[in-house]
């Protein structure tokens, strides 16, 4: 029995000695395993972040690309006006009149046909000033009209 002992006692010690390589070999290994995720998950935070800053900078280049085009298009945009007395003469009266007429140009392609508006003047009325006053294409109401499609035009 002592010898059987003594046959199986370097085989067990052996085995057991594997066991236990091989448990501290798992162990180092799951270690090693977990430190490469965690440099894994860094790499794929810090790439996450670079994405949405570089979908967060191509947006904005777009919108202010949107906005320039649009502020370039506005520049083109031009008021042709016109404006002339007119006298009418009745029998017992007689009547003056001041005609405002404007256009819309895009450039130098007219966008509109003439509106034409009929103002009754009395003496000693500025014409000029009361032409600007009555005007339908004032800076005020294109640059009005600007803000308003600017504030409709898709983010």
């Amino acid at each position: 029995m002592d010898a059987l002992v003594w046959m199986f006692l370097p085989l067990f010690t052996a085995s057991g000695s594997a066991l236990l390589a091989f448990l501290i070999m798992q162990a180092r290994m799951e270690v090693a395993i977990a430190r490469e995720r965690e440099t894994l998950a860094q790499a794929n935070a810090t790439i996450q972040a670079g994405e949405k800053l570089l979908q967060e900078r191509v947006k904005a280049a777009e919108e202010e690309a949107r906005r320039r085009s649009f502020d370039d298009l506005m520049a083109d945009m031009r008021i042709e006006e016109r404006h002339y007395v007119k006298e009418s003469k009745s029998l017992f009266m007689n009547r003056k009149s001041m005609v405002l007429q404007e256009r819309m140009f895009f450039r130098n392609i007219p966008l509109s046909n003439w509106v034409s508006h009929e103002f009754p003047v009395e003496e000693g009325t500025d014409l000029p000033s009361l032409a600007k006053a009555c005007s339908v294409f004032t800076s005020g109401a294109l640059a009005e009209a600007a803000r308003e499609t600017s504030r409709l035009l898709p983010s």
